[in-house]
């Protein structure tokens, strides 16, 4: 209930927030009551598919990191870790660099390269099955391999990296409702079926003996958890860039409130997530007004030292 009440009031602020403040009377007023009122304007057309799409997109990415952390067995694996967000960085940087022409298809592009960046990680791991120390070694290299030649592009075509910049430091600005509506049915897919997964990441947790022991298909089961971590992460990355620690801390902070328990923790990320990016942003546009900071950067800014003081206090324990 303190996480829903929490999601809550970073959506009241993020709509109240802004170059033009605006009361929470006002905000509740324009959004139930119908009005040509300037307030209305702002908040229907302006601010609140802003802060939903953020909403979807902190709990796809959240989502996703409490998943693979649990495939992993490891509190630092994200979807960084098995290439997603590498690959649809290079698809979209491919799309804006070389073919700006179909920048409309910049979304799906993203999606496809982050699902084949995967995929590639998987085939490299497999090895009469894909072990969790093999996924995250052939993640490294796929992800190096992939930031190389995304900066390789950027160099042999330094007149455009202008318009690469915003979406690879993970921006909310200009997301309007048909970012809203692109988004919305694959975090419901995702979210649908994480509920199909969760008494199979439950096991995995255990470990693969424990878990072929009670009647788990492991290599299965690994295999649907990070084709739905990949889907709920690419589908967030190509509507709002790379926005990064959100899958990292998110499942990390929530794993030490609420347990490891999936019937738990995976609504409690879900939930950290959405409100973790809503917060950001709003901060992202209102501390640093009249300049637009990406929320990607600042989330780095602030979920490092959080990261590392947390990683200080575990050791400690």
């Amino acid at each position: 209930m303190i996480g829903i009440a929490l999601l809550f009031l970073a959506l009241l602020v993020g709509l109240m927030s802004g170059a033009i403040a605006i009361p929470a009377r006002e905000v509740v007023n324009a959004l139930f009551r119908a009005s040509d009122s300037e307030a209305r304007q702002i908040v229907w057309n302006l601010r609140l598919p802003r802060v939903l799409t953020g909403m979807l997109a902190g709990i796809c990415l959240s989502v996703a990191g409490a998943f693979l952390q649990g495939v992993f067995r490891n509190p630092l694996a994200d979807p960084g870790i098995i290439g997603v967000s590498s690959g649809g960085g290079l698809a979209a940087v491919v799309i804006m660099i070389l073919y700006p022409e179909q920048i409309a298809y910049l979304p799906i592009s993203a999606f496809l390269g982050a699902l084949a960046a995967a995929a590639v990680v998987y085939l490299l791991a497999w090895k009469g099955g894909a072990s969790p120390i093999r996924l995250i070694l052939a993640g490294v290299a796929v992800n190096s391999l992939l930031g190389a030649v995304m900066a390789g592009l950027m160099i042999l075509n330094s007149e455009k990296v202008q318009a690469v910049l915003p979406w690879m430091s993970g921006s909310l600005n200009g997301r309007s409702w048909p970012h809203f509506d692109s988004l919305l049915p694959y975090t419901a897919i995702g979210l649908a079926a994480s509920v199909l997964l969760v008494k199979q990441a439950n096991l995995l947790v255990l470990g693969d003996d424990a878990a072929k022991v009670l009647g788990t298909r492991v290599e299965l089961s690994r295999l649907w958890i990070i084709l739905l971590a990949t889907f709920m992460a690419g589908a967030a990355i190509s509507i709002v860039g790379m926005v990064g620690f959100v899958g990292l801390v998110v499942p990390h902070v929530a794993r030490l409130l609420v347990g490891s328990d999936y019937r738990i923790f995976l609504p409690a990320s879900a939930i950290g997530g959405g409100a973790l990016v809503v917060a950001a942003d709003t901060a992202a546009r209102s501390w640093f007004d009249p300049i637009e900071f990406p929320v990607g950067i600042l989330l780095a800014v602030l979920g490092a030292p959080f990261f590392l003081y947390l990683l200080r206090k575990g050791a400690r324990r």
